[in-house]
């Protein structure tokens, strides 16, 4: 980054989005990207429009012959933060068709003719870009605590009749549960946890928190299934309860922090 890039950035934290030089009243946010090659965070400040709930940013890179860095890392993960004043909040990228792209373009050169001279000094198309909210991060606790909600009422139901070890329809609902548990840490560890790596970079360390709470879990888990220790339950519901609850506000803190 650029000794310039970064006093704009200090400028517009210390002053609430507000900053002089050439940028003096201009529409200005800080747009986060993660590296296309390193999935590090790097942030640029970028002129935009409002379009309705969306926000228009464009790849000018005042009118060289290549794209912003900004853009490529975009094209290789969507999922930017965006700093408007003293807001912070998380949205999705997308550049705009060729079509809906020169509509908005004049547009903004009509508004600003330095965006008219950018696009006549250089050969490449100067890309718009649509910022829309993202809400996954919402919907990924609201699900999360929706699973563990149906985990923890199937586990009160156990307990309920775990005085009765000998219990065949017990033990056996018991071992479905625990099988359930392991599908549920198993879609985590493989799926979910690496999607929200490389859609959130930097929030490794808390992941890597709670693979190490699954794999806790997962030892007593697969203890109670070799022996059917049905004794082991209720230390089993105990590490349970902990590591849901652990996990729902680490993981939903985290993102709502990036």
């Amino acid at each position: 980054m650029s000794d310039w890039n970064q006093q704009i950035i200090e400028e517009f934290r210390r002053s609430g989005g507000r900053v002089g030089g050439p940028f003096e009243g201009a529409n200005l946010l800080l747009l986060t990207t993660a590296g296309a090659r390193t999935g590090r965070p790097h942030t640029t400040p970028v002129v935009y429009r409002r379009d309705g709930d969306r926000l228009l940013v464009f790849g000018s890179n005042a009118g060289r012959p290549q794209h912003p860095a900004w853009y490529h890392n975009l094209l290789a993960n969507p999922y930017v933060t965006v700093e408007i004043g003293t807001e912070r909040r998380r949205m999705t990228a997308q550049a705009l068709e060729p079509a809906e792209r020169d509509r908005e373009y004049a547009r903004q050169a009509a508004a600003d003719p330095a965006f008219a001279a950018y696009q006549d000094g250089t050969d490449r198309v100067i890309p718009v870009i649509a910022l829309t909210p993202d809400d996954r991060a919402h919907a990924l606790g609201e699900e999360l605590v929706r699973i563990h909600a149906g985990l923890r009422e199937r586990l009160d139901a156990l307990l309920t009749g775990a005085d009765r070890p000998s219990d065949t329809v017990l033990l056996e609902n018991c071992l479905t549960l625990c099988q359930d548990l392991h599908d549920h840490h198993t879609s985590e560890n493989d799926r979910g946890f690496p999607l929200l790596e490389r859609r959130f970079p930097g929030i490794g360390p808390v992941l890597d928190r709670l693979r190490e709470e699954h794999r806790i879990v997962g030892r007593l888990r697969e203890e109670i299934v070799q022996t059917r220790d049905m004794t082991r339950l209720k230390e089993l519901a105990t590490e349970l309860v902990v590591h849901f609850d652990r996990e729902e506000q680490q993981l939903i803190a985290a993102l709502n922090a990036l």
